[in-house]
């Protein structure tokens, strides 16, 4: 489904992604951990068309899409639900998620709306009120919906359950499995590594902008090296 090949890119002198290559299969969950600063969000948002790499590829479903414009991106079917939700306070709701299905011309838009608001039932009590009053987490949700309105084949997820609370991490990550076992793909950056080890199929540990470790989830999670890093344990 996607695949980034030698990927460098660099921010004026900095050269923060340092020959990167990693694979996202049909179907899977997969996740990149990583510090502060390692080029988690720098991986994204090249995937996306926002960075363009000095060099390497990214091919979506066998296509190189690193030199499209991110409108072009999301038409081939990849959307991101980005750090900080950066939901449209002004608008809706229902306007944030109509928002998300804009390259769309096809006459099954309200179908699709009305599935997400099942998978996210608080948007359908709050439909009609400005998503800059939601809390916290009713925002990630309207972030994750909105994604999911382009009608992605592979999502991505920078951060969703960044500054929420314990409990609505829980019911974040309960929402990312539900929106993969519907058949979404899915390429996760997370901080917390336990629970994105947790749900992913595979992991990458990205440390100064390398791919430093690769295995499954489950490996991932009881690696000694990985643990001490990331988990906090000794």
């Amino acid at each position: 489904m996607l695949v980034l090949e030698d990927i460098n890119v660099y921010y004026g002198s900095i050269h923060a992604l340092k020959g990167v290559s990693l694979t996202v299969n049909e179907g899977e969950i997969v996740t990149l951990i990583g510090a502060n600063g390692a080029g988690k969000s720098s991986t994204l948002r090249t995937i996306s068309g926002l960075i363009r790499p000095r060099s390497g590829n990214v091919k979506l479903a066998g296509e190189e899409i690193s030199r499209l414009a991110p409108e072009q991106i999301v038409r081939r079917g990849l959307c991101q639900a980005p750090e900080g939700r950066r939901v449209f306070a002004n608008l809706t709701v229902r306007e944030n998620l109509e928002m998300g299905a804009y390259t769309r011309r096809d006459a099954e838009i309200k179908e699709d709306m009305e599935k997400i608001l099942v998978t996210f039932p608080r948007l359908k009590e709050r439909i009609g009120q400005a998503a800059g009053t939601l809390s916290g987490g009713e925002q990630q949700m309207l972030a994750m919906g909105r994604a999911l309105m382009g009608r992605p084949k592979i999502l991505l997820l920078d951060e969703p359950s960044l500054g929420l609370a314990p409990f609505l991490v829980q019911d974040v990550f309960r929402v990312i499995r539900e929106i993969n076992g519907q058949g979404t793909t899915i390429l996760l950056v997370e901080q917390n590594a336990h629970m994105a080890l947790g749900a992913a199929g595979r992991g990458y540990v990205l440390e100064t902008g390398r791919v430093v470790l690769t295995d499954t989830g489950a490996a991932l999670l009881h690696n000694p090296e990985v643990r001490r890093a990331y988990l906090g344990e000794d």
